[in-house]
């Protein structure tokens, strides 16, 4: 596996991409199930086809990337709402990124901790460990890398995250990925409850941390990337069961503004592991 990631770390962004849009594609077309999840979710969120039928080509692209951003050559980050991350960082407070399973979260990451990481500290994001040991190993190579701490989803790594936040430095999370058993609660998102991740949350209301919106657009033809910074808007509830309903309203305002890129196909609405 490694071998192969290291045959795609070399080509072009923008064949990559074709390669990823053409098998997003295909997965579409004999997958039943996952078109029709697709489809049901898109529903939900108030969408018809068109407004998400470019999601369909980004799922792929997603993966196809990957090659290129863990092992191979840098490629072209464009800025909007940079200064929102400066004045974040310049709290003292730590900060929390925040961003849904839109674009590409791959860059975002790295890009944070590129640009950051050398005078505010590294980025601590968390991950959840592939099953396939291979597929696990170029992972943890990749991910961890100067200015970027990956940790696992395990209590271990939350007190990491916890520990980053009260020293002044990021982390990083996807508050729409289903938590296991006890780890979430059911709350709206895009109408339709939801169980969501209580960790986001918790981290922000712990440890008093700034929250920063933010994602990846992917470029088209390959040019790059676009990085996409905001503030929450408003205070966090004190009250932790509004605090996780206000997080999922930002992420349905974030995928709002680009659903072509959102990881439509996500099975958001399933029940957590070990219920």
């Amino acid at each position: 596996m490694q071998s192969g990631f290291r045959f795609f770390s070399h080509w072009p962004l923008w064949a990559l991409h074709a390669l990823g849009h053409a098998a997003g594609w295909l997965a579409w077309l004999f997958s039943s199930v996952y078109r029709q999840r697709f489809m049901d979710n898109a529903r939900q969120a108030g969408l018809g086809f068109f407004r998400v039928a470019p999601a369909i080509g980004h799922a792929g692209a997603m993966s196809a990337e990957l090659p290129r951003l863990w092992l191979g050559a840098p490629v072209s980050v464009q800025w909007q709402g940079d200064a929102v991350v400066e004045l974040a960082y310049a709290s003292g407070k730590g900060v929390l990124f925040l961003t849904p399973h839109l674009g590409c979260f791959e860059i975002t990451a790295q890009a944070l901790a590129s640009r950051f990481s050398a005078q505010h500290g590294p980025l601590t994001v968390l991950y959840r460990p592939a099953r396939q040991p291979g597929l696990a190993q170029v992972m943890e190579t990749a991910r961890n890398r100067p200015g970027l701490q990956a940790v696992p989803t395990t209590l271990a790594g939350v007190r990491q995250m916890i520990k980053a936040l009260r020293s002044g430095h990021a982390v990083g999370l996807l508050p729409d990925q289903v938590p296991p058993e006890g780890m979430g609660q059911w709350a709206p998102f895009f109408g339709k409850p939801a169980y969501t991740m209580t960790l986001a949350a918790r981290l922000a209301l712990q440890t008093g941390a700034e929250v920063v919106l933010i994602w990846g657009e992917r470029l088209p033809w390959g040019w790059g990337y676009r990085l996409h910074a905001s503030r929450l808007g408003h205070e966090l509830s004190t009250e932790l069961d509004v605090a996780v309903v206000q997080i999922n309203q930002a992420m349905e305002q974030l995928v709002r503004e680009c659903p072509g890129q959102y990881l439509w196909g996500y099975a958001r609405y399933k029940g957590p592991r070990g219920a």
